[in-house]
């Protein structure tokens, strides 16, 4: 049986990927990975976000781009920060509105060594992106860091004002007490890496729990590496150590969850 998986977040812009990308590329190929999305988090890497899906429109492994800002690089996003965004997201390549959200972790933080805006600056930059995702017709990808109930509360506000408003919350973290709040307002939710943990109890339970139509898989290389490779840099190719773990949990077989899995990802991204 010829099985493929749609990896639907990796970060293959970073500079961790300058030296061997193609390389990369190809080992995802080999490990029948055959799509990957690539998310921005500044207007910058979104642009090479863009461009990389431009150069890899089509071959054994296609990318395609999501242009945002995540919530930690929200810190002073303008009219013309947005405008960039809405040019980049026209191109045929960009099928979703990402990596944003809300991150509540590091502006806890006392001695990180960057600039963190504040939550109230970061939920102002993340409703101003849903309304461009909404203007656009795109799913969104949501980046929720001890954040849950206000990306909850914003992701509810939004759906009432646009019905048809649609994404996944990427590495779901937001556990199994309000797994069914998130699926209700029709969202997917994204596994990678940390199913693979031994300690990673609550997100094995959502994983149990969650309907197999809303569960997509994602590596977010070259972070959140699975087990055995922890420690090291991620790639796509890991892809399937998270869908083995899935299938394991699930008491099923590799091929549904990966015929599953990647027909919710094309269904939702329109690949």
């Amino acid at each position: 049986m010829n099985l493929s998986l749609i990896d639907t977040h990796a970060h293959l812009q970073h500079p961790r990927y300058a030296e061997d990308l193609e390389a990369v590329l190809e080992r995802a190929a080999e490990a029948h990975v055959t799509s990957v999305i690539v998310p921005g988090t500044q207007v910058s890497d979104s642009e090479s976000a863009v461009l990389l899906a431009e150069r890899h429109d089509g071959g054994p492994c296609r990318l395609y781009a999501a242009v945002g800002i995540h919530p930690t690089e929200a810190l002073n996003v303008s009219q013309g920060d947005l405008d960039k965004l809405r040019a980049l997201a026209r191109s045929p390549h960009v099928v979703a509105i990402g990596e944003i959200g809300l991150d509540y972790y590091w502006p806890r933080v006392e001695d990180r060594k960057w600039p963190c805006p504040s939550p109230e600056v970061q939920r102002g930059a993340f409703k101003a992106q849903l309304a461009l995702a909404a203007e656009l017709d795109l799913p969104v990808i949501i980046h929720d860091r001890e954040a849950h109930e206000d990306v909850y509360r914003i992701l509810v506000a939004w759906k009432a004002a646009h019905p048809r408003a649609k994404g996944t919350l990427h590495a779901y973290a937001a556990g199994p007490d309000m797994l069914s709040a998130f699926l209700e307002l029709g969202f997917s939710i994204g596994l990678d890496g940390p199913l693979t943990y031994k300690k990673a109890s609550r997100l094995q339970e959502v994983a149990a729990k969650a309907p197999l139509d809303r569960i997509l898989l994602e590596t977010d290389a070259p972070y959140l590496t699975p087990s055995p490779h922890r420690g090291k840099r991620n790639e796509p190719s890991y892809l399937w150590l998270v869908a083995e773990a899935l299938a394991r949990i699930r008491t099923t077989s590799i091929a549904e969850i990966a015929a599953n899995t990647t027909l919710n990802a094309s269904l939702l991204f329109g690949l």
